[in-house]
């Protein structure tokens, strides 16, 4: 079975969520331990008794939600932060005189761990959603808050959000590196190929090529043949077009990326290199340039595209001649493909294009504006006589219609 490389994650934000786990325990024990030693200050000590054992429940019972990004789910973070909050609105019922002296609250500092869960688990914006209930409820809970009050309140706020823009900040840098390791491991898995298959295919059709000519007759038609696949098979190794593994979008979404060998497996519905469905057009006539990074679509998308332009390579090959040359450009731009097919041809006389669909010939509205319009895309065609013909195709990387959304 043939193997090839492939990118795989290890998040990075493993320890992150550990901390996290650690951090709910401690400040869980160091507020019950702080109940304890004042316990004397309490008006309603059954209303503290109850809360602490709510939350020493609550903790214990939801360590593995806290234990990654997959498990944290918005439905958890919404009840702990409601635990939180009641235990804040609690405090005065049990401690009066903690109101009036900027006493800890009920939860003290466990408090924090549900803003940082919001952090970690959405950025800075959940953040900031969080560490807003929290503020408002101290402020509340003070009743006549003083400035200590709000400098703490501000200070929770803006930890929280720095928290999570650092977090945003990291996953955006591990998934450029995840891309950046993928296709070095792309490359150097088409270096191996192409030196297997310069020393084997690639040897045996230039001999082809060579004993064709020179015998002549059927056997050059042979030779030139096996020239033609010579040039495209070097084409394709060389442009790059070794399928890769799109990373992973593990659950919690950062990364620390290594590389592993595995066996070939059915990508599914995977986005698809454009390139390799192009490349097989390459030969001795037609030359095929494109970026040295995958050009990721949606795979119906595609292979729509592809289809216009081997059918824009058609009619170089019917109104061009067999001996005309042809050129395709792709360009892999943020919002869109771009796939030019150029020709070095007589070119298309004017009127030529409303005349052939008057007769029903409709190959290029079709086969090309029809495939690329279903696609939300455009063709556009520019033809000057005795200059050649270029067919410029257009998809954006979000595309409606049949071929759904491209990611």
């Amino acid at each position: 079975m043939t193997r090839r490389e492939r990118v795989v994650r290890m998040s990075v934000e493993q320890p992150l969520w550990s901390a996290l786990t650690a951090y709910r325990i401690l400040t869980m024990l160091y507020a019950v331990l702080l109940s304890v030693f004042g316990r004397e200050k309490y008006d309603r000590p059954w209303v503290a008794v109850a809360f602490l054992a709510v939350m020493v429940v609550w903790t214990l019972a939801t360590l593995p939600k806290v234990a990654g990004a997959a498990a944290c789910t918005k439905r958890f973070l919404g009840a702990d932060l409601t635990i939180a909050l009641a235990g804040i609105l609690l405090t005065p019922l049990a401690d009066f005189e903690a109101q009036q002296v900027d006493g800890p609250t009920l939860p003290s500092i466990w408090t924090a761990g549900s803003v940082l869960a919001f952090a970690i688990k959405g950025g800075w914006r959940w953040a900031a959603f969080a560490s807003t209930f929290v503020a408002v409820a101290n402020i509340i809970e003070r009743g006549d808050p003083s400035r200590d009050t709000f400098h703490n309140v501000l200070l929770v706020w803006v930890a929280s959000i720095a928290i999570g823009y650092v977090v945003e900040v990291a996953r955006a840098s591990e998934r450029t590196l995840a891309r950046a390791l993928e296709i070095e491991a792309a490359t150097r898995e088409r270096e191996r190929l192409a030196r297997d298959i310069h020393d084997s295919v690639l040897q045996v059709l230039a001999m082809v090529q060579r004993r064709g000519t020179a015998l002549g007759g059927e056997a050059a038609e042979l030779g030139r043949m096996a020239g033609e696949q010579e040039v495209a098979l070097r084409t394709l190794v060389s442009s790059g077009l070794v399928p890769t593994t799109r990373v992973s979008e593990d659950a919690a979404q950062g990364a620390v990326v290594r590389s592993v060998e595995v066996d070939d497996e059915p990508s599914g519905a995977a986005d698809c290199d454009l390139r390799s469905l192009l490349a097989p057009h390459a030969g001795s006539r037609v030359s095929f340039a494109e970026p040295g990074a995958p050009v990721l679509l949606a795979p119906a998308a595609a292979t729509e595209l592809a289809a216009a332009v081997s059918a824009a390579l058609d009619n170089v090959r019917v109104h061009a001649g067999e001996n005309a040359q042809a050129w395709i450009l792709v360009e892999d731009w943020p919002d869109e493909v771009i796939v030019t097919v150029r020709d070095d041809g007589p070119g298309i006389p004017e009127g030529r294009l409303a005349q052939a669909e008057g007769e029903g010939r409709m190959g290029v509205a079709l086969s090309i504006r029809g495939r690329l319009r279903d696609l939300g895309g455009t063709a556009e065609l520019v033809s000057v006589p005795g200059q050649g013909t270029e067919v410029e195709l257009k998809v954006p990387k979000v595309s409606r219609g049949k071929a759904g959304p491209a990611r």
